[in-house]
């Protein structure tokens, strides 16, 4: 027996691999399926089941692309009702993969039809727990992704999720292993462990959701302090119910390589996004006017996803030359999959072709402690409000990225600000934005909130998060 935990750290998610006596099940997949594949072939073992533990709200699944390729049936937990060929497995029912079996648990409460399946090894052994977004390591799922389709209200489904975790996961023993869809990073949840694996055992000692005294603190417990999903959820369920472009096809169309013209062209005459994926600090010095930078290095998927949140919104791509293909499959993994071409030479071209360029003022944050007046100068911090509150620029304003559609009501083009989040990535993301929109009497700060703090600007005292947390 085999298990591989196939982790993705930009979207915190875990894929598993499951091998035995020449049987293979895969749970949870990525958009891409060749890396399976490529296992598959290696091991020279055929796949037997496509295992999903619900209709994943974060990403968009594989397993419609593996079913394809594999002949291996997909399988969910009762309940689901998608709109292709499956197999509905009922509570309790197992599965035999090799000399494994894995028996299926069904645990709704993130969704209706969330569900956990137990691996019980060649001895008979309950060995470990894949626990989709049921249980994370540090937390459990959030109870409100689903409200509209159960038709119940996030704390009803907190309770079920409740009564889950206490008759069909608590009950099993200390040594299983659990392993997570998601760890720290995920919207799935709100208090994830970085670690990615670990004992059900101590779960039990130090998850704060499974040490409440009763379901009613439960349902307080783990609604309190939950912030809005992101926009394109509810579009990447739909997707996972309803089936999808093949990756294949959405990767030929992304890779299609516009010359400066042609590139100038489409974006004038389709409603497509210009989305620059490079790193802030090459994008500040200069961009293709109204691009947006969303970089490649950072969480890069889940802030288009927030941002741009309509997955069917077409876009144009500028890479770092060589990323093109690791970009639109990222993208598609989040269901963005109307990419209709990128830069053929990166930004380079652009400017070698003598288009039209905009810049950001970017300054330092020695600059800023020079040059600022907390008193009297607008000082706007885009980071997290839990961030924020820890400890920020005297007389600062929260505005989180997250929200900037709001900003605009606010804005004064005539009156200059200054423009920060934690590192640098969060603030030229605004950055982009505020200019596509006509906004550009700004600066922003290079290096964030650490380099402000250590330029030795006036700020607040520092609170530890997790205190604030705890008196929220």
């Amino acid at each position: 027996m085999k298990i591989e935990q196939i982790y993705t750290g930009c979207l915190a998610q875990g894929a598993y691999y499951i091998t035995s006596n020449g049987e293979a099940a895969i749970i949870d997949p990525l958009r891409e399926t060749q890396p399976y594949m490529e296992r598959l072939q290696k091991d020279g073992v055929k796949l037997k089941y496509i295992f999903e533990t619900h209709f994943h709200a974060d990403f968009v699944s594989g397993h419609l692309d593996l079913c394809k390729k594999t002949g291996a049936p997909i399988v969910y937990g009762p309940s689901a009702k998608p709109e292709f060929e499956f197999i509905s497995a009922k509570d309790g029912e197992v599965f035999t993969v090799g000399k494994v079996k894995i028996k299926v648990l069904h645990t709704p409460g993130h969704t209706m039809e969330s569900t956990c399946f137990l691996l019980i090894d060649e001895n008979g052994k309950d060995h470990a727990l894949f626990s989709g977004d049921t249980l994370f390591l540090g937390d459990v799922g959030r109870p409100d992704l689903a409200q509209k389709a159960a038709s119940m209200t996030q704390d009803e489904l907190a309770g079920l999720l409740y009564d889950s975790l206490n008759n069909k996961i608590m009950p099993l023993a200390d040594d299983v292993i659990v392993y997570p869809a998601h760890g720290a990073g995920s919207a799935c949840g709100k208090n994830m462990m970085k670690e990615t694996v670990d004992t059900l055992g101590n779960q039990k000692k130090m998850n704060y959701a499974l040490n409440q005294p009763n379901k009613e603190e439960f349902v307080k417990a783990v609604t309190d302090g939950l912030l809005p999903p992101p926009g394109y959820f509810g579009s990447n369920v739909a997707m996972n119910k309803k089936g999808i472009e093949s990756f294949e096809t959405v990767l030929n169309n992304g890779m299609r390589a516009l010359s400066p013209v042609a590139f100038e062209a489409a974006a004038e005459t389709t409603d497509a996004i210009v989305l620059d994926t490079r790193d802030a600090a090459e994008f500040a010095k200069g961009f293709i006017p109204r691009s947006i930078n969303i970089g490649i290095n950072g969480d890069f998927a889940p802030w288009v996803g927030a941002l741009i949140k309509d997955v069917k919104q077409s876009i144009l791509l500028v890479t770092e030359l060589g990323m093109e293909e690791e970009t639109v499959t990222r993208l598609s993994r989040v269901g963005f999959d109307n990419v209709i071409g990128h830069l053929q030479g990166s930004f380079a071209s652009w400017k070698q072709a003598g288009k039209e360029i905009d810049t950001v003022n970017r300054i330092t944050a020695a600059q800023f402690a020079k040059e600022v007046d907390v008193k009297a100068d607008t000082v706007i911090d885009a980071r997290r409000e839990s961030e924020y509150r820890a400890e920020h620029v005297e007389e600062s304003y929260n505005k989180p990225l997250d929200q900037i559609n709001g900003w605009f009501a606010e804005m004064n083009d005539e009156k200059p600000f200054y423009i920060h989040c934690a590192g640098g990535y969060r603030s030229m993301i605004a950055a982009s934005i505020l200019k596509s929109r006509g906004v550009h009497n700004f600066k922003e700060i290079e290096g964030g909130f650490k380099a402000i703090a250590e330029a030795g600007v006036a700020k607040t005292d520092f609170v530890c998060q997790s205190k604030l947390r705890k008196h929220k």
